[in-house]
């Protein structure tokens, strides 16, 4: 004690500073992880300087039966673009301090749970892209837990013993490859992990009943175990992971709200401290999608998960991250969500949320929308208000952000097909009724692969219908059936690519809906600017100080719109 008191007066001077880090090194040695590394922020300064977050999903996240030969395979099967640097700087430049990477792994992963290096140098590529911005980076382990099949790490006593030694060596090899990376990093051990019975709100709930007692308790101590050999593992790899932050989940990461089953704080109550050999260094996360048709229900709700997780959660000593948030209503009408038919709510809720949970010091990570499918390519924001908002709930009215808007461009989708049948997303979503509209028009940007290409209409009777010019209206009728959740445009004759320019449904009162497309399978996609002599609006070769405009031609007066100087984007409000 009267030692550290005396290096901590003199700890200054440049006489004892040597001798200082070499006390220190011995002092490490004998009790290696009995104190805090100089300089290295617990888990609760880190949660507060993370500011807001956003989940990068399904990408690295995504997964599917497909066997891959590359990590461009399973980054784009869920209708995502190759992540770029220049989206996380968007991100950044918007106000958002910290990136969620969500992360599957068993397709790469063998019996013993080697990873492949292509796999891992990827994620490490993506990380790189955050922690290059000076922005909080969360990595996790995804869907090898959750309610899919694939599942191999569940919420089960039993299991748990199975699969210890492959997630153990899983976390072994993560821990390893950034073992040397600061604070920014933060580890999180599994993502929404469940029972046998795949329950949710809490252990059991999908058993008869509603809930078996044996199956809870067993779920809860797997948990606690899982966590206790994370932690263990990490810290046994040395470096700055002997000090790294932490992020342990409830069960199914559920937060505790609501009052109508006295087992849906049990998440929460059940949880584990894990033991480890610093103090402070731990973090907890939940997620949380209210319904916010009644917005007061929805805040109140808000305040009880609060009030739940200091209850239950902050009084074990360590903060709480919502990992992932959002709103529930994301199939309402016709596919579209809250964001589409209640905005005004949306924002106020959003706004409500994000001041509620900084005035908690509890961090935010919005769940993936925000920039979509190839608003990321671009990139660009379908979702600018959203963003914008969320920004300004966390940093002040003034913030000034920097939101490009998918509207404020005009671009085509280039579709790639490999092979016959395979098929681009027109429409997705929730069952529409045919009767409804006259049909969907299709327009393509010139006459390229069109004697290649059909319409396909999936409902009782699906219909195929070729395109018949550059633009098609394919009309509905009774023959085809009632409703249908899905529209998509269909390669039949090998391999080609096409230009898609717009899908729109019409009304029968002749009004148009905007379709976006999407991958469905096999094809790909890339937003392509309606440009003269650029592939993207972010990337020119000129580098001669001038303005130029989305078309490439040089601009002296500038308006309201976005900009490229430098081979750099930017946008003037």
């Amino acid at each position: 004690m009267k030692n550290t008191i005396i290096f901590a007066k003199e700890r200054n001077l440049k006489l004892l500073k040597k001798m200082r880090h070499l006390l220190l090194a011995i002092s490490m040695m004998l009790a290696p992880m009995a104190m805090h590394a100089d300089g290295f922020e617990s888990a609760a300064d880190a949660v507060k300087n993370m500011g807001v977050g956003w989940n990068l999903g399904n990408t690295l996240d995504s997964w599917s039966n497909n066997t891959y030969t590359s990590w461009q395979d399973q980054e784009k099967c869920w209708g995502q673009p190759i992540t770029s640097p220049e989206l996380i700087t968007m991100m950044k430049n918007a106000g958002f301090n910290a990136i969620r990477v969500p992360v599957t792994w068993f397709k790469w992963m063998d019996t013993n749970g080697t990873v492949a290096d292509q796999w891992m140098n990827r994620v490490h590529e993506v990380v790189d892209y955050v922690i290059e911005n000076g922005m909080y980076c969360i990595l996790n382990v995804h869907h090898d837990t959750g309610a899919g099949d694939q599942a191999w790490l569940i919420a089960d006593e039993t299991v748990y013993q199975n699969t210890k030694q492959r997630f153990e060596n899983l976390w072994q090899q993560i821990a390893e490859e950034f073992k040397d990376y600061d604070e920014h990093l933060l580890f999180e051990a599994y993502n929404e992990m469940l029972d046998i019975k795949k329950s949710w709100c809490f252990a059991s709930f999908a058993a008869s009943g509603q809930y078996d007692a044996s199956i809870a308790q067993s779920a809860y101590n797997a948990i606690n175990n899982y966590a206790q050999s994370f932690v263990n593992v990490v810290r046994a790899t040395g470096g700055n992971n002997t000090y790294r932050n932490l992020i342990i989940n409830t069960y199914a990461a559920a937060c505790g709200s609501g009052n109508w089953n006295t087992h849906l704080t049990d998440p929460l109550s059940k949880l584990n401290m894990p033991t480890d050999v610093v103090s402070g260094h731990i973090a907890f996360e939940v997620h949380t999608y209210p319904n916010i048709q009644n917005l007061s229900n929805a805040k109140s709700e808000m305040n009880d998960m609060v009030n739940k997780l200091n209850t239950y959660l902050v009084s074990k000593g360590a903060p709480v991250i919502i990992g992932e948030w959002g709103t529930s209503n994301v199939d309402a009408g016709e596919g579209k969500t809250d964001y589409d038919i209640r905005r005004t709510a949306m924002l106020n809720f959003v706004d409500f949320f994000v001041k509620k949970m900084k005035s908690n010091n509890i961090a935010t990570f919005y769940w993936m929308g925000l920039s979509d499918g190839w608003a990321r390519s671009l990139p660009a924001f379908n979702q600018p208000d959203l963003a914008e908002t969320i920004a300004k709930a966390y940093h002040g009215e003034d913030f000034q952000g920097v939101y490009p808007s998918m509207e404020e461009q005009q671009f085509d989708y280039q579709v790639v097909y490999t092979g016959d049948w395979q098929e681009l997303n027109l429409y997705s979503g929730s069952a529409i009724t045919l009767s409804n509209y006259t049909g969907i028009k299709v327009v393509m940007a010139d006459e390229t692969a069109l004697d290649k290409l059909q319409v396909k209409i999936y409902s009782s009777n699906e219909a195929y219908k070729p395109l018949t010019g550059i633009e098609t209206l394919v009309t509905f009728d009774a023959s085809m059936g009632t409703t249908t959740q899905r529209i998509t445009l269909q390669t039949i004759a090998g391999a080609c690519t096409a230009t898609l320019r717009e899908a729109t449904l019409i009304k029968k009162d002749g009004t148009e809906v905007d379709l976006t497309p999407s991958v469905f399978w096999g094809c790909s996609v890339t937003p392509v600017p309606r440009t003269t002599g650029i592939f993207t609006p972010f990337i020119t070769e000129a580098n001669d100080g001038n303005i130029y405009n989305l078309s490439g031609q040089r601009v002296q007066t500038l308006s309201k719109g976005i900009y490229i100087k430098n081979g750099k984007k930017f946008v003037v409000k």
